[in-house]
């Protein structure tokens, strides 16, 4: 081991002096106490405790973000699910918040959105004031043990106080089931063109559109998917976004699939086309991938951002269901992914949706000032590498023998991430089986790379969110010194800062 030490402090020195290429900063953060349990991020949302998975009924109102999210408060393995509740006035520093939705005699309350019901559609509203209406599928259990269909449902719950209490509305379910087993996670948007709502939700291998006047009554509308497709649909989306170049408005329908993403597992996928407010119209065949990464599944958007923001923000479960009941955390289980800011950009091959980390991620990851750090911590921070085309493999490593590496291969034109040696993974199979891939989109011979290590995860945003990967791993201790292995002919810049 002898031989890294002189590797690392090259690095340290080159990062921290050349001005011309580095510059390595301090932020400031405020560290809650619980996120020095083992492996628990320190920027990344988690929960308090026990079990937590898909990112549910996101919407801003009066200055804040809300995260509800399926929670399990009474394990850290998925049991019958709640909405658990967290708001932040900046998608990093997050209150929490009692338990939003208990399940109740109609089922479970399985994933779902939120809107504000800014015209009082529904008639829910109070005191002159929108109400927070929140959607989501009602799942009994004695039905799904009966092997009935009908065990899905989706139904809603309305709050006057910023959605610190809810009340379920006495009419749900306000659909019922057709008779299709898997029929769940509805989102809801207001379509200003036909002045309705519409709802998208998963029927096992498509997804359905409703639409209602009131959010009450609801009439379908139409189906997309792919023909003779078998894999299990989840989590929808539905918006519209300005391209970047021409600001045509195009339509993106988001959708999670429960096997066979890029790497192995779930994953996020999306499909471009139009909608007229009753039908997605877009090409089946040409389903692209949010992520590249094993560890981003269930990404939905905010609602209701105002006009004068205008950013598209979203939020994915950071795991995988191969694995994400087995990782090695004791009393909680589960992080969401960064923040991220979506943008419709043009590329050689059409356009895609590029995923950003919100841009001023860097100022709210503060300490304080008794915690000023002095130097590279691998373990929580922010890379920035630009770099001419070529070969680069970067390698976080602990005294224990284990290692992340991250990089580009020039020759297959791809990044990668390998966690095969960077710790446990005697938990599954699928964890540390394969380094994963992810193929280059942009034809520059200059490579950016922009990467957030936060303890016991990595997040690529290449080429300005062309391409993104998410990789999670669990190291024996934090890792402690950063090397490069491949070094690209000419680096034009690299740079770190500490986000601890």
């Amino acid at each position: 081991m002898k031989n890294l030490y002189p590797l690392f402090f090259i690095l340290l020195l080159f990062a921290c002096t050349n001005s011309d290429t580095a510059n390595t900063t301090e932020t400031s953060t405020y560290i809650a106490e619980e996120a020095r349990e083992a492996h628990r991020p320190y920027f990344h949302f988690t929960p308090p405790s026990k079990w937590m998975n898909d990112p549910n009924g996101m919407v801003y109102y009066d200055g804040e973000y809300h995260l509800f999210y399926q929670y399990y408060p009474d394990s850290t393995v998925w049991g019958p699910m709640h909405w658990g509740h967290a708001v932040s006035t900046d998608l990093v520093n997050w209150e929490h918040l009692p338990i939003a939705l208990y399940p109740d005699s109609l089922g479970l309350i399985f994933s779902g959105s939120a809107v504000m019901d800014w015209k009082n559609t529904s008639g829910l509203g109070k005191d002159g004031e929108p109400p927070m209406i929140a959607i989501f599928t009602h799942h009994n259990m004695e039905g799904e043990k009966a092997k009935r269909l009908d065990f899905q449902v989706q139904s809603i719950a309305y709050s006057h106080d910023k959605g610190r209490t809810w009340t379920k509305y006495k009419g749900n379910p306000v659909i019922s089931n057709p008779g299709i087993k898997d029929f769940r996670d509805p989102k809801v948007i207001w379509h200003e063109a036909t002045q309705k709502w519409v709802m998208v939700f998963a029927a096992y291998d498509k997804a359905k559109f409703y639409t209602s006047p009131n959010l009450i009554d609801w009439t379908f509308a139409s189906d997309f998917g792919i023909e003779g497709d078998t894999r299990l649909w989840e989590c929808p989306d539905l918006f519209p976004i300005k391209t970047e170049d021409t600001k045509e408005t195009k339509w993106i329908l988001i959708t999670s699939i429960q096997k066979e993403a890029p790497n192995g597992g779930t994953g996020t996928s999306y499909f471009i086309g139009d909608f007229d407010g009753e039908r997605f119209i877009g090409n089946p065949e040409e389903q692209y991938w949010l992520d590249y990464g094993t560890d981003n599944y269930a990404f939905v958007t905010w609602s209701d951002i105002p006009k004068s923001d205008g950013r598209r923000l979203g939020i994915g479960w950071m795991s995988n269901w191969q694995y994400a009941q087995q990782v090695p955390t004791e009393n909680w289980r589960s992080a969401m992914t960064l923040p991220r800011s979506l943008h419709l950009t043009n590329t050689p091959n059409g356009y895609r949706l590029f995923s950003r980390p919100i841009e001023n991620i860097n100022d709210l990851i503060l300490v304080p000032a008794t915690s000023r750090i002095l130097s590279i911590m691998p373990y929580c921070m922010e890379v920035q590498l630009s770099f001419q085309k070529s070969d680069l493999d970067l390698v976080l490593y602990n005294f224990r023998g284990n290692e992340f590496r991250i990089g580009y291969d020039a020759t297959k034109n791809e990044f990668f991430t390998d966690r095969t040696k960077a710790g446990k993974s005697d938990f599954s199979d699928k964890f540390a089986n394969k380094i994963h891939t992810a193929p280059r989109l942009m034809e520059s011979d200059t490579i950016k790379m922009q990467i957030y290590f936060d303890v016991a995860s990595c997040e690529l945003f290449a080429d300005n969110g062309a391409t993104c990967m998410t990789t999670i791993y669990f190291p024996e201790e934090d890792f402690s010194a950063i090397r490069l292995e491949k070094e690209p002919s000419q680096i034009y810049q690299f740079l770190t800062t500490n986000l601890k």
